[in-house]
């Protein structure tokens, strides 16, 4: 077995259990995922502060880890059915609010004693990573109950579905037809042709969802438009923090898929835009 045929062999295992673990996470209980988040918020910030760090900065790894995940656990609380009754008037729910306050004020506190060469750079990129990655992973544990009487994760599994369908059909459509360049600075294998086939992609896939859910079909093939835009820049936007790291991937993870923000890269940027677009159409 040659390298490519090996490659394309562990790539698809590792699909297929990385679909299972994503799919049965979010199936199984809120709590199962909250702890997929949580996993993926937590590789997530260590890759994109190894990304920084490539280029010569010291972003504050153990404070802007602890802000992220305080930022998931304020959020868990409000949406987890088991633990509602703690509030937000409950002394812990206070205090890590309290904490997460701080904690940005904290790092300029921080960079008096690190003595280092780019101080504000530091501190921005610490907080880059509050906002890259844990605020977009918080905000999908709010979309199995926006607009719904009960908790569904069926509509955070079709979300995904989108996603990935775009990603399927923009790279057939673009292997099969790509000619015009999409944005060749950050990355020259993707097209237009790519960019519109992912997108009739989606649109089929959030067709079957609204039909799948018994929702409207407008509201969900809106959704995959804005899914499918924002998606692509997403990719571009990890493409751009690669290529100032110069690097391929941004971590190992995933074998064959590289880390998390390499797999994730588009639900990240995706997820703020279809959560505001679901909070005001669904």
């Amino acid at each position: 077995m040659n390298d490519k045929m090996k490659n394309l062999v562990v790539r698809t295992l590792s699909g297929i259990v990385l679909l299972v673990v994503v799919f049965g996470g979010i199936l199984w209980s809120q709590w199962s995922l909250g702890a997929l988040l949580l996993v993926m918020l937590v590789g997530g910030v260590c890759e994109f502060y190894s990304l920084i760090e490539k280029q010569n900065l010291q972003p504050q790894r153990a404070l802007g880890m602890i802000a992220c995940v305080m930022l998931f656990v304020l959020n868990f609380a409000f949406v987890c059915d088991d633990i509602a009754i703690l509030g937000k008037g409950h002394t812990w729910f206070a205090a890590g609010a309290a904490f997460l306050l701080l904690s940005i004020p904290l790092m300029f506190i921080c960079e008096l004693y690190r003595k280092q060469a780019n101080p504000a750079a530091n501190v921005a990129t610490t907080i880059t990573g509050l906002f890259y990655v844990a605020l977009p992973l918080s905000l999908l544990l709010y979309m199995p109950i926006i607009g719904r009487d009960e908790w569904t994760p069926w509509v955070l599994i079709a979300y995904i579905a989108i996603v990935w369908s775009n990603d399927v059909f923009a790279y057939l459509a673009g292997m099969a037809f790509g000619r015009h360049r999409l944005f060749e600075r950050l990355s020259p294998k993707k097209s237009w042709e790519g960019f519109f086939g992912g997108l009739v992609g989606a649109l089929v896939a959030s067709w079957v969802v609204a039909k799948l859910l018994g929702d409207e079909p407008m509201a969900w093939l809106g959704l995959a438009v804005v899914t499918v835009v924002t998606a692509v820049l997403g990719d571009l936007v990890e493409s751009m923090f690669k290529r100032a790291a110069e690097v391929k991937d941004s971590g190992a993870l995933i074998p064959g898929h590289g880390g998390v923000l390499d797999r994730f890269d588009a639900l990240l940027l995706s997820a703020p835009f279809v959560f505001v677009y679901m909070v005001c159409i669904f």
